[in-house]
């Protein structure tokens, strides 16, 4: 079977303490997006607010030990085994110690450091 990787609607924006609130505000006040504060137990995501951006959602996570953003990415595939096993015949390696996550899904990055959450495609 072919593993195929398809874009979800997820995107992480992570964000560094002291410009965590102005960009909320930016989302919520000046673009006048839907912006909603989601509860959330995670050792390195102290806040986090989803933004509704058309069919995507934007998840605002604040981290407490960042000095600048960083934007993750979210790809499902049908079986997150068979595509984690052919990442890494082509020399992709999970990365699952930079942030808490489910023991179904595993964090990947490419060359250049963009994160992306594999997990699987639900219907």
């Amino acid at each position: 079977m072919e593993t195929q990787f398809e874009a979800g609607i997820n995107i992480a924006i992570k964000l560094p303490k002291q410009k965590y609130d102005e960009t909320v505000a930016f989302y919520r006040d000046i673009l006048k997006l839907e912006v909603k504060e989601v509860p959330i137990t995670n050792p390195t995501v102290s806040r986090t607010h989803s933004v509704q951006f058309g069919n995507n959602v934007i998840w605002l996570d604040c981290v407490d030990n960042y000095t600048h953003s960083e934007t993750w990415l979210q790809l499902t595939v049908p079986n997150v085994e068979e595509a984690t096993s052919y990442l890494k015949q082509n020399g992709v390696q999970t990365c699952d110690e930079i942030e808490e996550i489910p023991q179904n899904m595993h964090w990947i990055m490419d060359p250049s450091g963009t994160v992306f959450n594999l997990q699987k495609k639900t219907e």
